[in-house]
């Protein structure tokens, strides 16, 4: 028979949300919870993505949690390998090391209604039990392939930028970069230092602006050390700044960034290359960018940028529809994540059988990002329609705060479950994509990675982060129904 576990809590995933989870429930004094990641080390994304120049684009001391900051950033955008750290770190210090459960990936997740539990399926088989699911999955766990004629057949190196081959020495080679956002932007300066030729294969171009990054000195780092709040005071600051930024209302929303991405393009000296980098669409359609080095690089002799479409891939190079073939040794793709399956990435089955993937046909919804009717006592971080322009670290800490508060009255009611209503979920996501059909940017056509395939807007929170906080405050147990198992 399988290896049978049981704990209150299982949460599923080891990166921001996770460990946030954990964190917050010791606080609430539930120390019944095990954190399962199929990873062998917690940082989630960070610890998943190794590129060339992988970092964030978010501040470093907005990008932590509140409870936690770091002086130790050797600068204002830090490098993964820091956040990894960092990460690395507040699982020990917090005391999450003996709730890990790492390299112990989640198959199902079965909700048994008779006994008011969740069955989960883990890839060793064995099975765990749990009253509650949290599932901190977010956006960017699975590579997107994309479907291009020849691909497989390809007889050269081929990797996702989301599993960097680290063996492989690019040196010297012909490579064909086929993308060109957020991990392209950060990678293609690094790599083109490295490569014989290198081609970048944009579909649509983005805007790049440039971000203020001198690194700190000892001293300020020191400074940071002895005063804390000093990083209170900037990241307030940042928070600030960031949330101003958000306001999507503003009629000058997109004229400063694009302003300043339009300046930023003047380091191109191609007046054709420069044309092709420059966006058609507004600021906000797609996901902002931040470089001081991305640009530049098209100044070199040995970097091309291509903006004809891929028609078919052969055994050795990259043939574009005007019929160009461009020989290479290695295709890097940059084609982002399966941004939009959220919990429903693993197999989930709720009450009266109901599965997940199949409840969301039509494109993920959630009550406030967090909890979706007919699936009982899951909760979910950073889920649909929570992804935004500022901090995800803050977004989840919101999040946390708020199941906590939904178990604390739970508890009170001497229920075994909860579950949002249907009519509360059906109002608030159609209230919320009436918002988000208001906004003009998000609704340009930029071939961004916000929609689901039925074309509804599933990723993106329509207002600033004190908004959506604002929301969760006023909420309560009254938005969900509650029960108690018959076993």
């Amino acid at each position: 028979m399988a290896d049978r576990i049981t704990t209150q809590f299982a949460i599923i995933g080891a990166g921001a949300g996770g460990l946030c989870a954990g964190i917050q429930l010791r606080n609430s004094g539930r120390n019944d919870f095990l954190i399962f990641d199929r990873e062998p080390k917690v940082g989630g994304t960070w610890y998943r993505n190794t590129y060339p120049g992988a970092a964030c684009d978010i501040a470093s001391h907005l990008y932590c949690y509140s409870f936690a900051p770091s002086p130790d950033w050797s600068r204002p955008f830090a490098p993964q390998p820091e956040i990894q750290a960092y990460f690395e770190k507040i699982a020990t210090d917090f005391g999450l090391r003996d709730h890990l459960r790492l390299s112990v990936g989640v198959r199902s997740a079965c909700w048994d209604e008779s006994r008011a539990r969740w069955r989960l399926a883990l890839d060793s088989g064995a099975e765990v039990e749990s009253r509650f699911v949290v599932s901190a999955l977010g956006m960017f766990g699975r590579p997107s392939i994309p479907a291009l004629p020849g691909l497989a057949d390809f007889a050269g190196t081929r990797f996702h930028s989301a599993e960097w081959n680290h063996d492989h020495d690019l040196s010297g080679e012909r490579v064909g970069v086929i993308g060109s956002a957020a991990s392209a932007v950060q990678f293609v300066p690094e790599i083109a230092k490295q490569a014989s030729q290198l081609f970048v294969f944009q579909r649509t171009p983005n805007w790049v602006l440039p971000k203020e990054d001198v690194p700190y000195t000892p001293e300020q780092r020191e400074a940071f050390r002895r005063q804390p709040e000093l990083m209170a005071e900037r990241r307030q600051n940042l928070f600030n700044l960031v949330e101003y930024s958000l306001e999507y209302e503003r009629k000058d929303f997109s004229a400063v960034p694009e302003e300043m991405g339009r300046k930023a393009l003047e380091v191109v000296r191609d007046p054709v290359t420069r044309a092709r980098l420059t966006p058609d669409h507004p600021f906000g359609c797609k996901r902002p960018l931040l470089s001081n080095d991305y640009l530049q690089t098209f100044n070199r002799a040995n970097v091309e940028l291509v903006v004809d479409p891929i028609d078919r891939i052969t055994a050795d190079a990259i043939v574009t529809r005007d019929g160009q073939s461009r020989p290479v040794d290695t295709i890097v793709l940059a084609t982002g994540f399966e941004t939009t399956r959220y919990a429903s990435a693993i197999e989930t089955v709720g009450r009266g059988g109901r599965r997940l993937d199949e409840v969301w046909a039509e494109g993920p919804e959630a009550y406030l990002g967090l909890t979706t009717s007919g699936f009982p006592n899951l909760f979910m971080l950073y889920g649909p329609n929570t992804n935004g322009g500022n901090s995800i670290i803050l977004m989840l800490e919101y999040q946390v705060e708020y199941m906590i508060r939904l178990l604390d009255a739970a508890e009170k009611e001497n229920a075994d479950w909860i579950d949002v209503r249907s009519d509360v979920l059906r109002d608030y996501n159609d209230r919320l994509q009436q918002e988000l059909a208001g906004i003009p940017v998000l609704q340009a056509s930029c071939n961004g990675y916000y929609r689901s395939p039925s074309g509804r807007i599933v990723t993106q929170w329509p207002h600033n982060f004190a908004a959506y906080r604002a929301r969760i405050d006023e909420d309560s147990l009254a938005s969900f129904e509650t029960g108690r198992g018959s076993a």
